[in-house]
């Protein structure tokens, strides 16, 4: 009499399920990591349109070469244009809003690293990395998305390919 083992008793089958497992479960972990989409801002502000016209990176975010962060654009600086520019729209309207009450945007971060994460924007703009090389194509985005995939290893292969006489302490 032949002892059958029951079906999840197999190690051939059980294998098979686990890499079915995980395979569906590196799907669910991928499409969410690929997937997310960047917050919601309280004025759409198309970036593709301001580069597009000439707009350089550091005009609005007027920190990244002095200092650790790249800072975000204030009021002024977004309303000082559009008094001059201002078309009617719902959005300038938004703009226009702050402006009168002196209030800050409330920008919401696109580009944030974990709390030990420790880069500064200085250095980078100094040595003359272009924005585009950590950001991605901001020329070809409506709106800033967050780049996929930018960890110490992502870092290191970038200074990595740098020639030595550009190797600084870069914080």
């Amino acid at each position: 009499m032949e002892n059958k083992k029951a079906w999840w008793q197999r190690p051939g089958l059980r294998i098979i399920i686990a890499l079915v497992l995980l395979i569906l479960l590196g799907g669910a972990v991928g499409g969410i990591y690929f997937t997310q989409i960047p917050p919601e801002q309280p004025i759409q502000f198309p970036h593709s349109f301001h580069v597009g016209v000439g707009a350089q990176c550091t005009y609005c975010h007027t920190t990244a070469a002095t200092g650790p962060t790249a800072g975000l654009p204030s009021t002024a600086k977004c309303w000082g244009c559009h008094q001059q520019v201002q078309k009617k729209s719902p959005e300038l309207d938004k703009l226009a809003a702050f402006a009168k009450a002196g209030a800050e945007i409330p920008w919401v971060p696109v580009a944030i690293q974990p709390d030990f994460v420790h880069f500064n924007h200085r250095p980078h703009v100094a040595a003359g990395v272009a924005c585009e090389t950590c950001h991605g194509d901001i020329a070809g985005m409506t709106v800033a998305e967050p780049q996929k995939g930018q960890n110490m290893g992502w870092c290191l292969d970038c200074h990595k390919k740098m020639a030595p006489e550009k190797w600084v302490r870069l914080s």
